[in-house]
């Protein structure tokens, strides 16, 4: 075990972290979309499966080589394979990328929390959200003025992670405490106030109501893997970082069915709040729940406060909750991921992690600054959808590879049988080797065929040349650089986790 490392201060803390790192705001606007445009309630059984298959043995994945290595991500893939620790300082540069705009979102939600007051967006959110608000140019090309209150916003997101990090994960333990019961606390408070209000049964049942015939389209099963993969918090190198700060001898597999169903069943529960707003708005307006439904920013900054501002009573407060509730969900999903750049960086040059943390966010905050600029709204789109569709998709295939085919396998099963609360079969290796890969090319494939069918969100083919491809490769690219240039004095365990 590496003397000195930090340590969590409990069992509890450790899966509140992680829980916390998995359910962000994705979870609020993406999973209830992708659930009703995907069968309804029939979705949860592609759900269920892709989590059993393909979310809970990589999460079982990364907690057992962080935990057995006592390192974050690059030293992790190290100790499996020297010649691989570039995939983990992958994962941690596609962290660094995502948290670099995540934060300026972040900022967005700040402004609206204080909008929600005086409702600010009245009396068309949609207008006051692009035109006022953001002041959205016509394309990257024109990239405007700097927005000062998202940068206000963004400034006071990066005080927060480094108010929470650089005490170490011990300050993260007592933030997790609150930071992450409470955003459930302000959920169920917006579900109860959802389906009280006219046309909330509406909603939920387009929600629920099961439409079995969807499960024959493999689009639906593309999309439950998706949902699984990008909300479960795989392949940022984060899981991989809070392990490594966990004994050696504790549990693994427990925690990561723990984690990976409280997971899911925050994004399940959310679908309540979204739809029941989502069928009172479309009362509101005179039309059909499907005219109505939408997801990502549009639910976020347009639907949700159109419809706060019709609630006949209790408006303005349910809009602090909703956007509070925004807050504390990203909050803990923005720290996790400067903490596993945090603790790769502690790891390599063996600096403190006070000056670590204090160098990634003020670097963190300089990446972000672009992102505040009235043009910044186009890029920011462009650099997530490639950070997510190549970036993470990637990570975790080649994570498989390396643990399935460049390592002994068996001998990391038998590491997570000796140490966990139940055994895990065969069907951990088979789904580690074989099925998980396979989703995972198969994705990839289809996201590749995706881009050369059409230009994604019609931008120009520079833009997305400089915002995604040249982006993905820097990435890889300064991945590979670390790899060649560690130095032999660099930190890390000598024996392997055979």
């Amino acid at each position: 075990m590496t003397e000195g490392r930090d340590r969590w201060k409990s069992r509890y803390r450790f899966i509140l972290a992680a829980v916390g790192c998995s359910v962000g705001l994705g979870n609020v606007w993406r999973f209830p979309y992708v659930a009703y445009t995907s069968g309804g309630g029939a979705f949860m059984i592609p759900y269920l499966i892709a989590l059993l298959t393909a979310g809970i043995p990589l999460l079982m994945l990364e907690f057992g080589i962080g935990q057995k290595s006592q390192k974050a991500g690059p030293g992790a893939m190290r100790s499996m394979n020297k010649s691989m620790e570039w995939v983990g300082w992958w994962g941690v540069g596609v962290s660094f990328v995502i948290v670099s705009y995540y934060a300026v979102i972040m900022g967005w939600a700040w402004d609206y929390l204080i909008f929600s007051f005086r409702q600010s967006w009245l009396p068309d959110a949609g207008q006051f959200y692009r035109e006022h608000f953001l002041a959205v140019t016509e394309g990257p090309a024109d990239w405007g003025k700097l927005n000062i209150p998202v940068l206000g916003g963004l400034v006071a997101t990066w005080m927060v992670i480094y108010w929470i990090l650089h005490k170490g994960i011990e300050r993260v333990g007592k933030v997790v405490m609150w930071s992450v019961p409470l955003p459930v606390i302000l959920l169920v408070i917006l579900v109860i106030r959802g389906v009280t209000l006219p046309g909330a049964i509406d909603g939920i049942s387009y929600y629920l109501t099961p439409d079995f015939s969807k499960l024959l389209d493999p689009k639906v099963w593309l999309a439950a893997y998706g949902q699984v993969f990008f909300s479960v918090g795989i392949g940022w190198g984060i899981m991989v970082a809070y392990a490594s700060y966990r004994p050696q001898s504790a549990d693994v597999t427990n925690s990561a069915f723990i984690t990976a169903l409280l997971d899911g069943g925050f994004s399940y529960f959310a679908g309540f709040a979204v739809f029941s707003t989502v069928g009172y708005l479309a009362t509101m307006q005179g039309v059909g729940v499907p005219e109505a439904v939408t997801s990502g920013f549009g639910l976020a900054f347009i639907a949700y406060p159109t419809a706060i501002s019709a609630m006949p009573f209790l408006s303005e407060a349910i809009g602090v909750i909703f956007f509070l509730m925004l807050l504390t969900l990203g909050i803990d999903s923005a720290f996790a991921m400067v903490e596993a750049v945090v603790a790769a960086t502690h790891d390599r040059w063996n600096i403190s992690k006070k000056r670590a943390t204090k160098i990634i966010c003020l670097i963190g905050f300089v990446f972000g600054v672009p992102f505040c600029f009235a043009g910044g709204y186009h890029w920011m789109d462009i650099v997530d959808h490639w950070i997510s569709a190549w970036g993470l998709a990637i990570v975790g295939l080649l994570e498989c590879i390396v643990a399935g085919w460049m390592f002994p396998i068996e001998t990391l099963r038998e590491f997570l049988n000796k140490v966990s609360d139940f055994r895990v079969g065969i069907w951990w290796t088979i789904c580690i080797k074989w099925v998980t890969p396979i989703i995972l090319i198969i994705m990839i494939i289809q996201n590749l065929i995706g881009e050369f069918t059409s230009a994604y969100g019609g931008y120009p083919v520079w833009s997305l040349m400089v915002g995604g491809w040249l982006v993905t490769f820097l990435v890889i690219g300064i991945s590979v650089w670390l790899q060649l240039k560690t130095p032999s004095k660099v930190t890390i365990q000598k024996e392997k986790l055979s």
